[in-house]
Parts: structure tokens; sequence; C-alpha cells
């Protein structure tokens, strides 16, 4: 049994996708644009919360940034076990319900540890969005364009936080930072839609009924994606997110502090290249995706590295503004594009029994590693200069992004099938 619908080439690729199909996509690409909108309103009022408890930045970064990274972890796991066990669509309500009342309560936020507490716990709630979100849809989508519409489905971050420098822009003089977060218990509504709207994916239904039928039934998956079958593979997979969550942070995270801190921009001026950066981030994700389909993941997410390359120095080496904003624009398209081919690649690794809780495992893995990293370059950056951390970050993790395709398997055009897998 596969997630394609079998009529082949012969129809333009967004017909072969049945009505379910798209509706589990949108299910997740809804849930995973809501978390983006969370992380980019956090991003931009760094400063303000360092100043209003009187602490640095870089602990401000600490305990509103990186260290609730570490706990999605703990969300991502509890997910990715919840949703191979009974099904997809349970976990994926949870934490968007979980993320969005967390970010709302941290608005009251009396103290920095008050506001640290909740985020942690708004932590485990988007740690739990992605693995649920991310296997429902790849699962529900036919082989041939999945890693197009995982690319833009990986997008949705980007939009997320196109859409937080838009209202950060508009809303921070009269709102401030508390206001900011109160707007995030928005979300809440999608879970609504997909209570209603999504379906389980076939694929996942009919594996765990063969499950039951020859009593295979993966209780532990997280013990299973380490066994040597799959051990090479969940390796390297962390590997990969962990040196693409560097360039990330490395591209975006810090962006908004070096501009507010270093080159003192108003508000109204540091939203709008964060916002165009991620517009184009946005259809960067669906350009690599696109291009995963067509030479290969391997390939398309090396040349994409490639590029990241060539242009970091281009803008960090200057402090012409205009140039600033300009190369981060064209990194947008490159380096925060660079989980672009994640939801599908994760998706096309792993079998069907452990999917999720595989797709959990690296891509928060990474990121807490990537966190890591991105920690010890903000401290670096307050010792010297932000945008030399910055260049390092991008340049270090594009070059690591590289050797882990090296070791990686390409898995363009594989087909995913509801066969059991894990002894």
């Amino acid at each position: 049994m596969t997630t394609a619908v079998g009529r082949g080439d012969s129809i333009p690729w967004w017909k072969e996708p049945t009505r379910d199909h798209w509706r589990a996509w949108w299910g997740a690409w809804l849930g995973w644009t809501l978390a983006g909108f969370d992380f980019g309103v956090l991003i931009l009022i760094i400063v303000p919360i360092a100043k209003e408890f009187d602490v640095s930045v870089a602990a401000a970064v600490a305990a509103v940034v990186t260290v609730p990274l570490w706990v999605r972890l703990v969300g991502a796991v509890a997910s990715g076990w919840l949703a191979d066990r009974v099904g997809r669509k349970i976990p994926l309500m949870i934490s968007i319900l979980l993320y969005s009342i967390c970010n709302f309560i941290a608005g009251f936020s009396p103290t920095l540890a008050f506001l640290f507490l909740f985020r942690m716990l708004l932590g485990v709630g988007v740690g739990a969005e992605w693995p649920a979100g991310a296997t429902l849809a790849m699962e529900s989508w036919p082989a041939r364009s999945r890693g197009l519409m995982g690319g833009i489905l990986q997008g949705s971050w980007a939009f997320g936080i196109l859409l937080a420098s838009l209202l950060y822009g508009a809303l921070y003089e009269s709102i401030g930072w508390r206001g900011m977060l109160w707007i995030g218990i928005l979300p809440a509504l999608a879970a609504v839609y997909v209570l209603y709207f999504v379906s389980e994916p076939a694929i996942w239904l009919e594996n765990r009924r063969k499950q039951r039928e020859e009593k295979r039934e993966v209780r532990v998956p997280l013990f299973s994606i380490f066994k040597p079958l799959l051990l090479g593979n969940t390796l390297t997979a962390c590997w990969w997110i962990a040196s693409a969550s560097v360039v990330y942070f490395s591209t975006i995270t810090l962006f908004s502090t070096y501009v507010q801190k270093d080159l003192n921009l108003s508000p109204g001026l540091v939203a709008a290249p964060l916002a165009f950066a991620n517009l184009v981030t946005f259809f960067g994700m669906g350009f690599w995706g696109w291009l995963g389909d067509k030479i290969g993941r391997r390939w398309s997410i090396i040349v994409q590295s490639i590029v990241t390359c060539l242009v970091a120095p281009s803008y960090l080496l200057t402090t012409d503004v205009d140039w600033i904003f300009a190369g981060l624009v064209l990194q947008g398209f490159s380096a925060a594009a660079m989980t672009a081919l994640s939801s599908s690649y994760l998706a096309e690794r792993f079998p069907t029994e452990v999917r999720a809780t595989a797709c959990a495992v690296c891509f928060s893995l990474g990121g807490i590693l990537g966190g890591m990293a991105t920690l010890l370059l903000t401290y670096f950056a307050s010792n010297h200069s932000i945008r030399f951390a910055m260049l390092v970050g991008m340049i270090v993790g594009s070059i690591s992004i590289i050797a882990s395709m090296l070791f990686s398997p390409e898995t363009k055009g594989k087909v995913l099938v509801s066969d059991l897998v894990v002894t």
C-alpha cells in the first residue's frame, strides 16, 4: 500500500493528491506556521525582555530561546511515541493547544523566572507539534512532489516569522512585548480544524493493523531507532539537522539582536528586512524542496550549503546597512531555508512503525545541539563581534552539513509503504 494514488506523471502533480491528502497537509502547515509565529515574536523581543528584567542579552537568549529548545526533545519524543501508537492527529492537537496557552500566560510574567518556566512548557508544545504534523503530511502525500510540498510545509515556519515581523512593526509600540505574547493564544483555533477536517494517513492505519495481526507491535519506538538496523541513519540525520540548526540560528536568531544592539535600529527598521527575508525563505523552502525532487535530496542540500558559504562573507564583512539587509535577504533564500527537505527526507529515511518518533528525535535533538552552539556563539559575540559569530556559525555549519550528506542515503522518489520493517 502506498501514499500515491497511482495515476502517474500523465496528470499535473497537484491533481494527484486526494482531498484527504490536501487536508492533512494544510493541518500540518497551519500548525507549523503558528509555531513559527511564536518563535518570530520571541527573537524580536529579546532586547526589551533583557532590559525589563535587567539581565544581559546572552542571559535572555538562554532563558527564553536556547534552554526551551532543549525541552522540545521531551515534547517531541512524547508526541512521536503517541503518534506511532495512537495516530498523528491527537498529539498534533494537544501540541497546538499547549503552546498557545503557555504563550498567553507568559505575557503576564512578573519575573524572568516565571517567563522562563512557561517558555519551557511552551517548548514542550512546540517540540510536540513538528513530528506529528510533518509525519501526518508526508505520509499522506504522493512521492512525486513530496520534496516540493515538504519544502513548502517547512516554509510555513518562515511565513509565521513573517507574520510576527509585520505585527511587531505595526503593534509593538502600542502593546509592548507582553502584548506580542498575548496574541499567541490565537493558534489554539487551529486545533479545531485538525479535529474536524483531518484524517489519519491510510498508510499508518494499515501498518497499525498489521502490527496487531502479526503481534509485532513496536511499543518503545525510541529504542528501536538506536538499534543496529537504524542507528547509522539516526545519527547522520541528527548530525544534518544539528548543523542546519546552527546555520539557521546564526542567520536569523542573531540578526535582530545584532542590528538592535550594534546598529541601534528602531523596531520598524528591524522588522522590515527580517520580514522580507522570511518571505524569501518561504519561497526558498519550496525551491530547494522542488530541486530535491529533481536532482535528489542529498545534492539539493549540498548545493544549498555551498550557496550559503558564498553569500555569508558578502554582507557580514561590511558595516554598510544596505548591504547587510540585502545579504540577509539572500541568506533567507539559502541559509534560512536549510531545513527545506527535513520533513520529506526524514519521513523517507525511516519505516512507518517508528517514523514519527524518529522524526521527533532527529529534528529536536538536532535543534538542541544547534541551540547549544548558538548559545556559545552568543557568549562569543558578547566578548567579540556578533557579526563575526554569525559568519563562523554559517560557514562551519554549512561545511558540516555537506559532510553529513556524504554518509546519508538518497531517498528521492521513495514510495512509503505499510510493510513491517522493525524487528
